[in-house]
């Protein structure tokens, strides 16, 4: 079969230098996509194999690599001549790429509820192939000018478009608004370019860069919405260290390693006129036979309701710790006047003396002791106002 005309090579059945120089640029930059094409198939191939990435990265490795073997397929059937074929083959690996990337981009963003879309899409794209196979040496060329070609592209964009501006998508807003304009400025592309290349020819030239341009931009952005998902995860990955060590896991309490960092600047503060400083070093009576008799879960849940009163007791100035085993430590930080430190003292021993109830059976009460000191009852509270001048 011989078409003359304008394919996506450009003329051909003429013999001129033109026909020839036309067929040039489609053909470099065919070879230029497929080039751009490699390198997105490797980034995201690469991605997909990064532990919980979701799985929509290998169906747009599996979209954007149709979409290279139908270039290949044009640069290696054409100087055979069989530019006729060429044609239908590379549209045919269109169509897949565009259901793969719907499907790719509905399993990344996880839309279940867009599975009948999904569906939609498919059976556009089953039509469009068996047209493909009908329509034989009917089919319009270049394809942007094949009315219903054209039609199946604006419906498989269209639904991309409308999943990206009403779904809510887990990424940047700039990544959203980048996917959006590539996928509305290509669905235009299909949706007007066979009318302005019939009224502009330059158009089917130019246009056919456009659209290889616009399909770079569209999964360049899909990239770059991966890459911000790692790079969130990074951060979370990084705030979850820092908080595993600085925090207890049990109570939730900050742990003795930040404590010994926060002791240091609590006295320099204290250092400030009118500053006082109190330290309380609270252990737990009675905490061992609860742990043995009742087991290592009541135990667990003692501590934490211990840690809970604590956060209740104190103000939002104070600072709760736990030391370890059933040892904990409040930093009482900008007093003004040295009575206010017994007075916190009580407040604490008043809200940890509260029975405490685990599944509904009170436990013997452990007794709390902010240290114990010879002459000092059971509390024991440090001030500081100066360097050198400390009470107890």
């Amino acid at each position: 079969m011989i078409f003359r005309g304008e394919g996506l090579f450009g003329p051909w059945g003429q013999a001129d230098g033109k026909a020839q120089g036309d067929a040039m640029h489609y053909q470099i930059v065919h070879a230029f996509g497929a080039g751009v094409y490699c390198v997105f198939i490797a980034l995201f191939l690469l991605a997909a194999r990064i532990p919980r990435t979701p799985p929509g990265a290998n169906w747009f490795a599996a979209a954007i690599g149709c979409a290279l073997v139908g270039r290949l397929a044009v640069l290696y059937l054409a100087p055979l001549g069989e530019r006729a074929l060429a044609s239908p083959v590379y549209g045919s690996f269109l169509i897949l790429e565009k259901v793969l990337l719907v499907i790719g981009f509905v399993r990344f963003f996880d839309l279940g509820h867009r599975t009948r879309l999904v569906r939609l899409v498919s059976l556009a794209a089953i039509i469009a192939e068996l047209w493909m196979l009908w329509s034989d040496n009917q089919l319009a060329l270049p394809l942007i000018k094949s009315t219903s070609y054209a039609l199946f592209n604006v419906f498989a964009l269209g639904s991309l478009c409308w999943m990206i501006l009403r779904d809510d998508l887990d990424c940047p807003p700039l990544m959203r608004r980048c996917m959006a304009t590539a996928a509305i400025a290509l669905m235009l592309h299909w949706a007007c370019g066979g009318l302005v290349g019939s009224l502009y020819a330059p158009w089917l030239r130019y246009g056919f860069l456009l659209g290889t341009a616009l399909v770079a931009l569209l999964y360049m952005s899909l990239l770059t919405a991966i890459l911000a998902l790692f790079h969130r995860r990074l951060i979370q990955a990084e705030e979850k260290a820092l908080k595993m060590a600085f925090k207890d896991p049990l109570t939730g309490l900050y742990n003795k390693h930040f404590m010994n960092n926060l002791f240091d600047q609590a006295l320099l503060l204290a250092t400030r006129p009118h500053h006082l400083v109190a330290v309380y070093y609270i252990d737990l009576d009675n905490f061992k036979p609860v742990n043995d008799q009742a087991g290592h879960a009541v135990g667990d849940k003692v501590l934490m309701c211990v840690a809970q009163r604590l956060k209740e007791a104190v103000r939002s100035t104070d600072i709760c710790a736990r030391l370890g085993g059933d040892e904990f430590t409040v930093i009482a930080t900008q007093l003004e006047r040295q009575d206010q430190a017994p007075e916190i003292a009580k407040k604490l021993l008043a809200k940890l003396a509260a029975p405490i109830e685990v599944g509904q059976q009170p436990l013997s009460q452990p007794r709390a002791r902010p240290v114990a000191t010879p002459g000092a009852g059971r509390c024991r509270h440090v001030s500081r106002q100066a360097p050198g001048q400390e009470r107890i």
